[in-house]
């Protein structure tokens, strides 16, 4: 079985984020979809990069969890999709912000699945035109 450690995010760190960020496979899922750019992303690391965490696989990272304004942020490396990385993930970081909430695409189906499995139930819908 494998064991992944959740670790406080540091700045050797930050590049891995991003990079993630910026898959196109992983990119889809999020809410905005923006590019983000080197200087932005450091910036906002060195203001909110506490709030993140790093999942490790024997010391390789394959996925972020992060917790800004009690809304999780979560990304998991498309070669480590599928093998429980954001479950462990989600339910390691309840544990430091148990009123934490997710906004998830409607039609972010694996998101979905995620948070459920981990607890959470859909309450509201937003809706745009």
């Amino acid at each position: 079985m494998v064991e992944y450690q959740l670790v406080p995010n540091e700045e050797k760190y930050w590049s891995f984020i991003r990079n993630l960020r910026n898959d196109s496979r992983v990119k889809k899922g999020f809410i905005s979809q923006k590019h983000i750019e080197v200087q932005e992303h450091f910036f906002f690391m060195h203001n909110k990069g506490k709030n993140f965490f790093i999942c490790l696989d024997n010391e390789k990272p394959v996925g972020y969890i992060g917790v800004i304004n009690n809304d999780i942020r979560v990304a998991t490396h498309p070669e480590y999709q599928g093998k429980g990385v954001a479950k462990f993930m989600v339910n390691e970081v309840m544990k430091v912000y148990p009123e934490a909430f997710a906004k998830v695409k409607i039609e972010n189906e694996a998101s979905l699945r995620l948070f459920e499995s981990c607890g959470f139930k859909k309450k509201y819908f937003i809706l745009e035109r």
